[in-house]
Formats: C-alpha cells, structure tokens, sequence
C-alpha cells in the first residue's frame, strides 16, 4: 500500500451531482416543522449522523414541493427555512437534558406562535431526543417521531409509555422488530444518503477498513485480528470517546504499528470518502443490533463491498454475494476477504441507490399524511376546574 492512500487518484471516478429533481409530492404539500436535535449545526462539520439525515430528507421534502422550516442549532444551511432557537450549538454537551429541554421549550412556542398568525404546520418530524414525543400531547400539531436508538431498556420503558402520543418510525426493519409490545410502529424508513456525492472507486487498493467509534460492541479489535489472519492492511478510523479510552489503550494501541494496523483518527468530507473508495472492502464486525449502520451505504455508495456480522441491519442493507458478504464471526469473516474482490463496485453503487434521498422522503410522505390523520399529538385542552368542583 502507498505511503499516503488520501492523495488524489485516478481511479476516483467521481458522479456527476445535477440539483435534485422537483418531484410531485405524495398527497397535498405539506407544511412541515423538521425538528433537529439542538447539538451540532446542519450540514455537520464532521461528526453528526443524524445531522447528515434530517440534512439530506429536507432538502428532499423541499424539492419534493413542501414548506419546511428547520428547527435546529445555530450555523445551520438548508433549502428549508433555517430556524435557530439556542444561542449556540452545543457539540460538547450531547444528549444533555439541559438544552434540549429548552431547543424544544421554544420550538413548541414557534408552533404556538405559527398557528396563532394563521400559519399552522401540518406536522412535527421529531429527531431531537426524547422531550418531543414526551410532551407531544401537550400541543395540537400532529407528531412524527424517529427512533433513531436502539430500543434497550432504558428506552423501551420510555416509548411503552410515551409512543402513543406520535406516530413513530423506525430506521429499519430489525429495529422495528425490536420495539415492545406496546409500542406500534407506523412506518420503516431508512436513512438516506447523496449517492451523486460520492466518488467511485473502480481500482481498489489492497488494504481492510474499519470506520467507527472505538467501542467493543462496534467491534474495532474483531477487525484486527481479521487482518492479521488475512494478511492485509488495515485502516482504523474513527473517534475515541470519553469513558472509552482504556478500551482503545488496551485492546487497539498495542497493535497500531503504522504498517499493517494504521489509526488515522476521525475523518470527513473528502479524504473519508477517499479511504471508503480506496479500501479493497469495508469490515462490520458488530456484535450488537445496530439500528440501521450509515457507515455501510457510505462504504456501497463509494463503490467498496460490505463484510457484515448477520446482526441488525446488515441484511437490509447488504445484498450477500452481490454486494458484499454476512457472515457470522471472525473466521468467516476472513475466509471471505478474498471473495471481495470478485465484486463489481457498480453493484455496490446500485445497492445504495435504493437509500437515495428522494425515496426516503416519500416514505416520510405517507407517515405524516397518516400521522395527520390519525390526530397523533392533538389532545383536548384539559378544562379548568374551580376549587370547589
């Protein structure tokens, strides 16, 4: 393997990127309010998932002919209408109750605000947490939820108590499967991705690649020892979060030599989509049910096959044989390497079509036209009552 895999090559084939087609809406247009978590500003810097989803599904409802305004942190760009709420974005303080009681306090007051000038959304995509869908019964615009978790215990007392005050959707089938007893699932809709962004590797490199936070369950350590039985380079990207260092200096340091095991931190933008397009195939080594796994359609759209435990998500993403491989452990997982190259990155590239920005907003369509009609979030006012009722 070269010594620098990110220099621009020739075998980048790079998808030309058209504006996206306006598209006849499924039903009425729609006045939509996109509630984005208040934590990291649209598009992401870097880190930032789901970020990257409400990103590419409102531009798509925009285009598809809907009004959107997007609710989300400060320095955010978008086709929508752009709505900050928060004196600043808070990408140190993720998941804390503190701010996104409050980035939801006062997008609830903007829907108030809305319907009292004549102006009334039609519906509330939800992707912030939890307090949304909590108090969604306390103000009458329709609630369209996304469960972007797994459901564990914590969450799956939490949505047994709580889901039927919106109308929830799940990432993938697996997770929809999961979800409690009490919990009805309304719609499955992937996550999207730009499949035109991203450039196409059609001469790989020989090297494995594990992308990820450095989490046992993620599985960084199964990959290594799939390189070392394989014999093959292997790039480890990704972050090392806190709580998660003694993790990553104990079982993925002591390996890291600069030859065979390289650790290149966190990437993005275009030198992370070079390393998916340049890898000669992607390692999934997850032991846990991963909701729905982006970094996979990330690793299909730049044309690289996916090697995927049969855990989760991956079979509804990798198509075994066609697109990659799923296997059950390590072992299998290294017996297969070689296969991988026996894959056409234009298979790959189709594989990922099927997640294109478009198709998920109609599937998005459906569930709010069915939200609305099922008065998900409209309550009655409670009356008052007199101290001597």
């Amino acid at each position: 393997m070269s010594a620098d895999v990110y220099r621009q090559r020739d075998n980048l084939v790079p998808a030309s990127a058209p504006p996206t087609p306006e598209r006849e809406p499924v039903g009425r247009p729609l006045r939509i309010a996109m509630l984005a978590p208040p934590w990291i500003p649209i598009p992401p810097p870097g880190y930032g998932g789901i970020e990257f989803v409400v990103q590419l599904l409102t531009d798509a409802l925009v285009a598809r002919g809907h009004d959107v305004e997007l609710f989300c942190a400060p320095g955010s760009s978008s086709r929508a209408k752009v709505r900050t709420l928060l004196p600043a974005a808070h990408p140190d303080s993720i998941e804390r109750a503190l701010f996104e009681a409050d980035h939801v306090a006062r997008a609830f007051a903007a829907f108030d605000a809305a319907a009292g000038a004549g102006e009334p959304f039609d519906v509330v995509h939800d992707h912030c947490g939890y307090t949304t869908l909590a108090m969604a019964d306390r103000q009458r615009t329709p609630v369209t939820h996304t469960v972007h978790g797994p459901f564990d215990d914590d969450t799956s007392d939490f949505y047994s108590h709580h889901a039927r005050k919106g109308l929830i959707v799940c990432i993938s089938h697996s997770q929809a499967a999961m979800a409690p007893p009490a919990v009805e699932v309304g719609a499955v809709a992937h996550n999207p991705i730009d499949v035109a962004a991203w450039p196409v590797g059609q001469s790989k490199q020989d090297y494995l690649l594990w992308l990820g936070r450095f989490v046992a369950e993620k599985g960084p350590q199964r990959a290594i020892d799939v390189a070392r039985a394989t014999g093959r380079p292997l790039i480890l990207a990704g972050t090392v979060q806190p709580r998660h260092e003694r993790f990553f200096a104990t079982e993925i340091s002591p390996h890291i030599d600069g030859e065979q095991i390289r650790f290149v931190g966190e990437v993005g933008g275009a030198r992370k989509q070079r390393l998916f397009a340049d890898a000669y195939a992607f390692l999934m080594p997850i032991t846990w049910p991963e909701p729905f796994g982006m970094v996979m359609v990330e690793s299909l759209a730049a044309g690289t096959p996916v090697i995927a435990f049969n855990h989760g998500a991956a079979p509804e993403i990798v198509e075994h044989g066609k697109t990659g491989f799923l296997v059950e452990d390590e072992q299998e997982m290294a017996a297969v390497v070689e296969q991988a190259g026996t894959i056409d990155p234009a298979d790959c590239r189709r594989g990922a079509e099927r997640f294109a920005p478009d198709r998920v907003a109609a599937r998005y369509e459906a569930a709010y036209h069915a939200a609305i009609a099922a008065g998900k979030g409209v309550r009655e006012r409670p009356r008052s009552v007199s101290p001597s009722a």
